[in-house]
C-alpha cells in the first residue's frame, strides 16, 4: 500500500505478535498476509525469530514480502560497538543479510561507543552497501542513554557516516530516561520510529498495546520527523490478527 509523500509509512515489526504466536503459525513468512491485509506498507524481519535454516532462504523471503505488496526492514539483536568499543566484527555480513533479503535498512543497537574512536573503517564498509545502517537506543545503560547516543551521531554527523537512528519510544523508561527530550534532542538524525508504550507492573516496565496505555506515548511521537517510518512494535494480539493489526495501522495513520 502506497501512502502520499507527507504521511508516514507504516512498518510491523513481526515480533510485535510475540515468539511463540510467531513460531505457532509457521514463521515470519506466515505473517505477511495478515499483514498486507492490515494495509501496513512494510515488514520488520527479526533475525532472532529464524527458525534453523532459515537464514538461508533470505531471497525467497524477500521474495514473498514484494509478492505481498510490502517492503523489508531487517533487525539484529547485536550491537553496533562490542566492549571496548571495537565495531563489531560480523557487521559486514548482517549487512550482506539485509541486502539477501532487499531490506531498506538494517537495525542494530549502539553498544559500548566509545567517542573519539576512528570511525573511517565504518564509513568505508558502509558505504559498500546500499542498504541503511539505523542505530535504535536499547534498554540497556550502554545502548539506551540519551548522552551516548547523542555523541555518537554528533561524531557520525561530523565524519558524514551514512547511518540514521531508529528511535525506540519506550525503551527509554527501561533505563530512567526522559523520552520526550530524547525525541527533542535526537529527532533530526532518526529515520525509523518504533511506536512503543510501556506500563510498569511490579516495579519492572512490560510493553503495552497504545490502547491500554496512559497516552504518554503520543506527545513523543508528534515531537519526531512526521514522515519517518513507524513501526508497531508493542503486542498485537487477539483471535483476529488482521483485525487488531490494522486497527493500530489505522489509528497511526490518523496521528
Amino acid at each position: 500500500m502506497s501512502t502520499s509523500n507527507n504521511v508516514a509509512e507504516i512498518v510491523i515489526v513481526t515480533a510485535a505478535y510475540g515468539y511463540q504466536a510467531v513460531k505457532d503459525l509457521g514463521g515470519q513468512s506466515a505473517l505477511l498476509t495478515h499483514i498486507a491485509e492490515a494495509g501496513a506498507d512494510g515488514v520488520e524481519i527479526r533475525r532472532e525469530l529464524f527458525a534453523d535454516g532459515e537464514i538461508e532462504r533470505l531471497e525467497t523471503l524477500g521474495q514473498e514480502i514484494r509478492q505481498h505488496g510490502l517492503f523489508a526492514f531487517y533487525s539484529v539483536p547485536e550491537s553496533l560497538f562490542l566492549a571496548k568499543g571495537e565495531v563489531n566484527p560480523s557487521l559486514a555480513d548482517f549487512l550482506a543479510e539485509a541486502e539477501r533479503l532487499q531490506a531498506k535498512k538494517l537495525k542494530i543497537a549502539l553498544g559500548a561507543f566509545v567517542p573519539g574512536e576512528d570511525l573511517t573503517a565504518l564509513k568505508v564498509l558502509l558505504k559498500q552497501h546500499a542498504v541503511e545502517l539505523v542505530v535504535e537506543n536499547d534498554q540497556t545503560p550502554d545502548g539506551g542513554i540519551l548522552h551516548p547516543m547523542n555523541a555518537f551521531f554528533y561524531a557520525a554527523e561530523a565524519l558524514h557516516l551514512p547511518v540514521a537512528m531508529t528511535f525506540d519510544m519506550a525503551n527509554w523508561l527501561w533505563v530512567g530516561q526522559d523520552a520526550l527530550e530524547a525525541a527533542n534532542t535526537l529527532r533530526e538524525h532518526v529515520s525509523y520510529v518504533h511506536v512503543k508504550a510501556a506500563e510498569s507492573r511490579d516495579g519492572k516496565f512490560h510493553a503495552v498495546a497504545l490502547d491500554d496505555s496512559d497516552g504518554s506515548w503520543k506527545p513523543v511521537l508528534a515531537a519526531l520527523p512526521n514522515t519517518a517510518p513507524r513501526g508497531i512494535e508493542f503486542p498485537l494480539e487477539g483471535d483476529d490478527l488482521t483485525a487488531v493489526t490494522r486497527h493500530y495501522v489505522d489509528l497511526l495513520r490518523a496521528v
